[in-house]
């Protein structure tokens, strides 16, 4: 996923993206759950390969790897 996922000050303001490309994990997230299949994200960004929608997938997996959560006091 390294090679995958990159974060670079001077890319996308630091947020990880993809090979080092203008597309942001957020943005690719986003448009899977907005109901994007790979295929169509493919379809619409041809410099984007289907190992780097996996790895974003990955990556945001591996975000919510926690021990708890703690609810904040209001």
């Amino acid at each position: 996923m390294t090679d995958r996922i990159t974060v670079d000050p001077l890319v996308c303001h630091g947020k990880p993206c993809i090979r080092g490309l203008r597309y942001p994990v957020e943005n690719v997230l986003e448009w899977l759950a907005s109901g994007m299949t790979i295929e169509e994200i493919l379809a619409d960004y041809e410099d984007l390969e289907r190992e780097d929608i996996l790895a974003a997938l990955s990556y945001a997996a591996r975000l919510t790897h926690v021990k708890r959560l703690d609810r904040l006091a209001a």
